[in-house]
């Protein structure tokens, strides 16, 4: 049997800017060539992303496997489509149902623009209050708790045809270090790793999930080499022989600096596959990688081609399902109540809210690489429901004050950030503000509470998305 090229080991990136994909055409024209096995789409509209993976797919003239971050629902990168509660307030819902059903929320919008691999969902513990990229990503602390969402999402999204992505194993969540930023580095003992943070992932593996992610990350007691587990075998090999998982490996992007903290790209991706991994995803130089693979055991290559084989026959032909406007306002119904059944009080009682509110805004998100999503969704709702804003004054400009102030703090975890806790102008500007407020509404994990000063109460909405942002706003005006 002739195999295909080993170039269907390799997963470029495609990014929307500027409101199109056509910068990427040459990078697709020479992919395609190449013999790539897929692409992982960044952003895009419903419209553009279903035309683009048809067209990546008619191109190519065989299946491809089309993947995307979808955490959050297949809204989170394709606008028009679904957003949906980041995991930790489902986990705080603890409804199982409604986990499964998001994942099938999920499967359905991503397979109806033609993406069938969804990299989610996060099977890490969020048990490291300083860890700067889990967080609000992850179903929780409990293991157990964490392995019954993770596998009720796993089945909802794959029995509505989409491949689920189980990462980041064996568990990001100790660290404190952004594998963006470098190799992060977890000294916990083998016996403890393999019976609490890999337990949801074994429980993903019984569920049926079709993927694994490795975490760029080290965990020397376990394998004292040092090697993150991406290109270690022996935290590879526990996921093979003990978990029992037969499905494909793929890595997480090797433009993150853990990936090459050991070897540059071209001998990292080797190093990753002959570890055990069985494809390799976003590097910076993906034509670069291919030609690396060369150096990858014929024996080894062989086995993540046919694993890739199976995936893609299974997972890879983009067979379009139904989704009209009607099944896009079910959903939409259905997220608003998720998140409005999340948002929640974690510090003191709910005010009683005058108007013309003043709305002030601490964002600890923004110069970061990528660009914040838009923070006034909140104004909007409000000003929808008849609601008056006042516009504070600033200095030497007076303004109409109303008489109580509402201030909105975004603080999610973001690549590259590098801490979990509000930064310094975030508090000094908190510091300032909060003595004249009435409610401070948080959209990042509920114990940065602890960094808000003062007693003024806090009220829980766990991430910035426009979804979260209309439930705080329903909130407030029904105040």
């Amino acid at each position: 049997m002739t195999l295909p090229p080993r170039a269907r080991l390799v997963c470029p990136a495609l990014r929307w800017r500027r409101g199109s994909f056509a910068h990427e055409r040459e990078k697709i024209t020479a992919a395609l060539a190449a013999g790539v096995g897929g692409f992982i789409l960044f952003g895009g509209t419903r419209g553009a992303v279903a035309a683009l993976t048809q067209e990546l797919r008619g191109r190519a003239g065989r299946p491809l496997l089309l993947g995307s971050d979808l955490e959050r629902g297949a809204g989170q990168q394709v606008r028009g489509l679904t957003e949906l509660p980041p995991p930790a307030a489902l986990a705080y819902l603890n409804d199982l149902d409604a986990t499964y059903a998001v994942g099938s929320i999920t499967g359905t919008e991503a397979r109806a623009v033609g993406l069938t691999w969804a990299f989610a969902p996060v099977c890490d513990l969020d048990v490291e209050a300083r860890n700067p990229i889990v967080q609000t990503r992850s179903f929780g602390a409990d293991p157990s708790g964490v392995a019954a969402h993770a596998a009720a999402w796993i089945r909802g999204c794959q029995e509505h045809g989409v491949l689920a992505c189980a990462k980041h194993y064996p568990g990001h969540g100790r660290t404190t270090t952004d594998s963006h930023e470098g190799l992060p580095v977890v000294e916990t003992p083998a016996d403890e790793l393999q019976q609490v943070d890999a337990q949801p992932f074994a429980a993903a593996v019984q569920a049926g999930v079709g993927c694994v992610m490795p975490a760029h990350v080290a965990y020397p007691a376990w394998d004292a080499t040092g090697a993150a587990a991406t290109f270690s075998r022996p935290i590879l090999g526990y996921l093979r022989d003990t978990l029992g998982f037969r499905g494909l490996v793929v890595t997480d992007a090797f433009i993150m600096a853990g990936a090459t903290a050991a070897a540059a790209e071209g001998p990292a991706a080797v190093a990753a596959l002959t570890a055990g991994c069985d494809m390799l995803l976003y590097p910076t130089d993906w034509a670069g990688t291919v030609r690396a693979l060369d150096g990858v055991p014929d024996e080894r290559a062989n086995a993540a081609l046919a694993r890739y084989d199976e995936a893609v026959g299974m997972w890879g032909r983009g067979d379009v399902g139904l989704l009209d406007e009607a099944m896009l306002v079910e959903h939409q119904r259905f997220a608003d109540g998720l998140a409005d059944r999340a948002v929640h009080l974690v510090r003191g009682t709910a005010p009683g809210l005058m108007r013309p509110l003043d709305v002030s805004i601490v964002d600890d998100d923004v110069g970061g690489p990528y660009t914040v999503p838009p923070r006034n969704v909140f104004h909007g709702v409000l000003r929808t429901a008849g609601v008056e804003l006042g516009r504070p004054g600033r200095p030497g400009r007076p303004g109409r004050r109303g008489p109580h102030r509402v201030v909105l703090v975004y603080a999610e975890p973001r690549s590259w950030k590098g801490r979990a806790d509000l930064g310094p102008r975030s508090l000094a500007q908190l510091e300032r503000i909060t003595p004249d407020a009435s409610l401070i509404i948080l959209f990042a994990h509920p114990r940065l509470a602890a960094q808000v000063p003062g007693d003024v109460p806090v009220l829980c909405c766990w991430h910035g998305q426009a979804l979260m942002q209309r439930a705080a706003a329903r909130w407030v005006g029904g105040r």
